[in-house]
């Protein structure tokens, strides 16, 4: 009899239990299904929980360093994981791969933004010395009347000054200064002519105003250019 309550200890310990027939039930106590790789306590399903929390967190934390890179750009999980990365692969090779499409795409958007912002302000600016262009003709005739007298008083003469003011707001400016220092890049030489008591070329009569909008010159001044003797 003690023999036997041995071997029933033995069997026991073993993890082998009689059925109803009395043939011995084997139970397999391992902790991690050899198949599966999963554990089989209930701690290793807590632990495999909280394993899948924390990659969902870093997954997360991820995202939201792409999303704060890209300037608010709103990446949603589940996009990524549509796109190649899955859930809780921060740190995997597709996941950066990802990160660095998205950060190249944000950039070649970034770019085309300044170019194009670029590109309408100098068709803003082409757009406006278009207009002032067309119009010098204009401010040459006014010029003309204003010189033989027809513009001294009167609705004309308010018109006139009414065009020149606003065409000053859009950086219009004349160039019709005398006395100055003659400087190819504003002024056209017509003709020279000796002049007194100066040491460098310098303009003495404008015959043509110039304009400039800006540091571009719209139409250089035709000019008389006093030169030392």
């Amino acid at each position: 009899m003690p023999h036997h309550g041995n071997e029933e200890e033995h069997n026991a310990s073993a993890g082998q239990e009689r059925g109803q027939n009395g043939e011995p039930v084997i139970r397999d106590n391992r902790k991690v299904d050899p198949v599966t790789g999963q554990a089989r306590h209930p701690e290793g399903g807590h632990a495999a929980g909280a394993g899948s929390q924390a990659g969902a967190d870093s997954d997360g934390d991820a995202l939201a360093q792409a999303e704060e890179i890209l300037n608010g750009v709103d990446v949603p999980a589940e996009d990524s994981v549509a796109q190649g990365a899955p859930a809780g692969s921060a740190g995997n090779p597709e996941a950066a791969e990802l990160r660095n499409d998205l950060l190249r795409l944000q950039a070649e958007y970034v770019n085309y933004r300044k170019r194009v912002e670029r590109d309408r302000a100098v068709a803003g600016e082409m757009a406006v010395i278009g207009v002032l262009n067309s119009l010098l003709p204009v401010l040459d005739d006014v010029d003309a009347a204003r010189q033989h007298g027809d513009l001294t008083d009167g609705p004309f003469a308010a018109i006139a000054t009414k065009l020149e003011n606003a065409l000053k707001t859009y950086g219009l400016v004349r160039i019709n200064e005398t006395g100055v220092e003659f400087d190819p890049t504003i002024h056209e030489a017509l003709i020279q002519q000796p002049g007194e008591d100066i040491e460098v070329d310098t303009v003495s009569q404008v015959l043509r105003s110039g304009y400039k909008s800006g540091d571009r010159v719209l139409r250089a001044a035709q000019v008389i250019v006093a030169v030392p003797a």
